[in-house]
């Protein structure tokens, strides 16, 4: 585990920010909302065992995802390495090769290194089942890998999704309607580390067409309901006492990323509502008001607290 005296040097508390290459466009990104972010060059200069956080980014618009994930991270006072991972057997429509060339590393670049953390994003992949997506055996490959090698890993959306069929055989199936919004969630398990700091109820947005079949999540009892909604059913799930954690919606996102969505796929002339309880007189005219970044910091946090930095091995070498 790694003890408190690994943040600390000369007798003084010294800041332990994020860590990435220093010319990641995100970086500039996040520096500007006054987050500390800190390049390698000043980085390998403190005497410190940062945390290793791996990411492995499915999501079209990486550049927006790097930037919601860098700041979801940011609320902690522990150094945290990131490396940022992508699938080899996909090509990205929607991010230079020269992107990922420069920024992230391939599952076979990293198999070999152990991990603190792991996260796992969405994707938008709502209209195939698993077996139907062509790096299908490459995403099994990589959550088999963090079984082993991983202290804990966190699934979002579709990431959730097809951890919780992978290691646990819950099937999905399709809504009737696209869970499209931000909607309330109740705190089930209050005492559990991962909630702590929650209100009884609590915002998260969603985007999916698909859903988990809960009576599958509730009959497992490996699985523990953290968190649940009317609307969209078991949204925080957690296996291991940590080891595995699925997070259904999307916490991580920006003030305007439903708009984004929502006025891309009006543009397409596709069959899409507005998103609930999101615009202000359910007007797409009005700014919407950011009602869940307290409580996705608050999940972000404490997952890299108690479930990574608490639980992990000073040496990643001890990590089983």
């Amino acid at each position: 585990m790694l003890h408190s005296n690994n943040i600390i040097r000369k007798g003084e508390v010294i800041e332990l920010p994020i860590r990435v290459k220093a010319d990641l466009p995100a970086k500039a990104v996040i520096e500007s909302e006054n987050i500390f972010i800190m390049d390698e060059t000043r980085a390998i200069s403190q005497d410190i065992r940062p945390l290793e956080i791996g990411i492995l980014n499915l999501m079209p618009l990486k550049h927006d995802t790097e930037i919601q994930l860098l700041r979801s991270l940011s609320n902690t006072p522990l150094q945290v390495n990131v490396t940022f991972v992508h699938i080899a057997s996909h090509v990205s429509k929607n991010t230079p090769a020269s992107h990922l060339n420069q920024f992230y590393s391939t599952f076979d670049e990293i198999k070999h290194k152990k991990f603190d953390g792991f996260m796992i994003t969405g994707a938008p992949l709502d209209n195939f089942s698993f077996e139907e997506v062509t790096y299908w055996e490459e995403m099994k490959e990589i959550m088999e890998f963090t079984k082993k090698n991983v202290t804990s890993t966190i699934h979002i959306c579709w990431g959730a999704l097809a951890g919780l069929y992978y290691h646990y055989g819950v099937h999905t199936r399709r809504t009737d309607k696209k869970r499209f919004g931000v909607f309330e969630h109740e705190v089930v398990h209050r005492k559990v580390p991962l909630m702590r700091g929650f209100d009884d109820v609590f915002l998260m947005p969603h985007s999916r067409h698909v859903e988990s079949v809960f009576e599958e999540i509730y009959a497992n009892p490996e699985l523990n309901i953290l968190a649940k909604s009317e609307d969209v059913g078991p949204s925080i799930i957690m296996a291991h006492e940590g080891k595995q954690i699925f997070v259904m919606g999307h916490p991580e996102y920006d003030r305007m990323t439903l708009d984004t969505e929502y006025k891309r796929d009006l543009g397409k002339g596709l069959d899409i509502q507005m998103p609930k309880n999101y615009y202000p007189d359910d007007n797409p005219d009005n700014e919407p008001i950011l009602t869940w970044r307290a409580h996705a910091n608050a999940l972000y946090t404490n997952w890299l607290n108690y479930y990574v930095y608490q639980q992990t091995p000073y040496s990643l070498d001890e990590i089983q």
